[in-house]
């Protein structure tokens, strides 16, 4: 499907770029995000994934509300890679990389060749069922589609200089939490200093291969987006949405409680 990557195009133009994590698998939750003005959506199967039409259906709704559905997927599996973006994913990103060489075969399985291995199809929602899967297409495929890992563990923060200097890697998510546990802190500990120095270093070699890394912030908003653009993180993940709305609640029913009795 040829169509505009808002992210895409936001990274380009050197924009701040802003998402959320849907936990909901609700399609009115994609539209909802995308009609606030987010650029992209993280859904994320690599913890849950009903295995039915309901990612298809939260695809269609990004489409329809322009906004970028990024569908992070567990390594391992290059299979997975090409379902998502057969089914029409603007961005995909890869679990749990602990060597340059599975970061390389994240990138082969995502594109088609001469890029990578990418089986080809056009009969899809992405090739527009055989209708626009010609050479514009794969072109388009090759090019638009961003290809992402999750930077997460002692091991790749040891080699991340060979990530970003993979061609055809666009972006990366750091992981705080998983990083903690893979230093021995024994729970997520994000403003640790050991944390904080991987984020760094992190940025840095992605700035250095002109790459872009990604961090979830919460509140308040202001003051952690701040710190991280400061870091030279370009694209700002803004929590998970079952998340916010459990917030948003749970202050609510306390401030009446409270207030009235």
């Amino acid at each position: 499907m040829k169509r505009i990557n808002k992210m895409k195009n936001a990274l380009k133009d050197g924009k701040l770029v802003l998402g959320t994590c849907i936990d909901s698998y609700s399609p009115a939750a994609v539209e909802t995000a995308g009609l606030s003005g987010l650029d992209f959506v993280r859904i994320d199967t690599e913890y849950s994934w009903r295995r039915d039409d309901t990612l298809e259906h939260m695809i269609r709704a990004a489409v329809i509300a322009e906004v970028t559905p990024m569908i992070r997927v567990e390594k391992g599996n290059p299979y997975l890679i090409s379902k998502v973006l057969q089914i029409g994913a603007g961005a995909i990103l890869v679990s749990d990389i602990a060597s340059v060489q599975e970061a390389m075969d994240v990138v082969n399985a995502a594109k088609f060749p001469p890029k990578g291995y990418r089986g080809m199809s056009g009969f899809s929602f992405s090739g527009g069922w055989g209708a626009r899967s010609g050479p514009d297409w794969i072109e388009w495929s090759n090019t638009e589609i961003l290809v992402g890992v999750m930077i997460e563990n002692k091991e790749i923060v040891e080699q991340i200089d060979g990530v970003f200097a993979i061609e055809g890697l666009d972006y990366c998510l750091f992981g705080p939490s998983d990083y903690s546990m893979s230093i021995g802190l024994g729970s997520p500990q994000k403003n640790h200093p050991q944390v904080q120095e991987a984020i760094k270093k992190t940025v840095e070699a992605a700035t250095k291969y002109g790459k872009a890394v990604a961090i979830g912030i919460g509140q308040p908003w202001d003051q952690e987006a701040q710190k991280y653009v400061d870091m030279g993180c370009r694209i700002l993940e803004l929590g998970h949405e079952l998340g916010l709305l459990r917030s948003i609640w749970s202050s609510a029913a306390s401030t009446i409680r409270q207030k009235i009795g």
